[in-house]
């Protein structure tokens, strides 16, 4: 039987990146696969991005959601639309090239030990982003806090895999969420996204739900799609900083126990606004100064309800972790 492919994408005033994403679809080379149905979610764009999209020749429905409702949230409901045997979660700032879905696909559907497939993500010229990641750690936030990672980047890694150059295929923590390629069981099996994250590391928890589960991530280098990077969020800054901080002390409470996300929560609110600042003014950027203190004003005032939130029983895989075999390259 034909696998089929359902695709994914939340949109949120991407202007026409979305229409250059589709179309890229659209011209995806012919394969042994079908796909089912392309949702764009569309989280309650102004800019007229979502519509007038009919004469892309893809099987195309828009969810119009009406307001902004985060990312993972979105998904779960676009995802709901359909019944592929895949899904594959894309970002409307990517494109892809002519083999990059037929080959991944088929590398998935051979090899059934993964759980989440990316591909390598590439800019303009064809450079290779480093979106690779490992499971985040509190020293590899604190050491970002400190700027120990660029201080001494060979002693102190970040959660980011920046010293490997991404030219090899291998199993990872975690791949990153513009290109996110998984069985939908999985998905379905994971109860998908957790909502509490709106913006930045649902992804990094969905990976680390599916390797509790005993199904990694792969990256596979060999199959390219372009990403610009930033997307949307470059429009917001300091929205975009506050939900960063606002998602990491979340995953800190949700994977770290008590205490240590508890020191994290600390140097996070006490510590790190005085090094981005310090930062800022050393390289004379007054719009860095302004965007910080705006983050965090937003990120004070919505700490109580991050802390009140419970933080059990929602969207957590409830079966016992299985061990992980390494994927092997077909």
């Amino acid at each position: 039987m034909v696998p089929t492919l359902d695709i994914v994408i939340v949109n949120w005033n991407s202007g026409g990146q979305l229409r250059a994403c589709l179309e890229s679809i659209a011209r995806s080379a012919p394969g042994d696969y079908r796909i089912g149905r392309v949702v764009v979610a569309d989280n309650g764009s102004v800019d007229g991005s979502a519509d007038h999209l009919d004469d892309i020749a893809l099987p195309l429905a828009v969810l119009r959601i009406g307001a902004n409702i985060g990312f993972g949230a979105a998904c779960n409901r676009a995802s709901a639309m359909g019944e592929s045997e895949y899904l594959l979660l894309l970002n409307p700032d990517t494109r892809v090239e002519p083999d990059t879905l037929p080959r991944s696909l088929g590398h998935l559907a051979g090899s059934p030990e993964v759980g989440i497939l990316g591909v390598r993500l590439v800019d303009e010229r064809g450079a290779t982003h480093r979106s690779c990641a490992r499971f985040p750690l509190v020293r590899h936030f604190v050491g970002k806090v400190l700027g120990l990672d660029r201080l001494a980047p060979s002693l102190f890694h970040g959660h980011l895999m920046l010293e490997w150059p991404h030219g090899d295929s291998r199993v990872v923590d975690q791949v990153m969420g513009a290109f996110f390629l998984m069985p939908r069981h999985l998905f379905e099996q994971l109860d998908g996204f957790d909502e509490r994250f709106f913006l930045y590391f649902e992804d990094v928890d969905f990976a680390w739900r599916a390797r509790q589960l005993g199904r990694p991530c792969y990256f596979l280098a060999d199959v390219a799609a372009y990403h610009k990077g930033g997307g949307t969020s470059e429009q917001v800054k300091p929205e975009r900083i506050f939900y960063c901080l606002r998602s990491r002390i979340i995953y800190a409470r949700k994977h770290f126990g008590w205490g240590r996300a508890a020191t994290l929560t600390a140097v996070t609110i006490l510590a790190e606004p005085l090094s981005r600042l310090a930062l800022a003014v050393l390289r004379g950027s007054l719009a860095v100064v302004l965007d910080t203190v705006r983050a965090y004003r937003l990120l004070i005032a919505d700490l109580p309800r991050i802390l009140s939130t419970p933080l059990s029983g929602v969207r957590d895989a409830r079966v016992a972790p299985q061990p992980v075999r390494p994927a092997e390259r077909h």
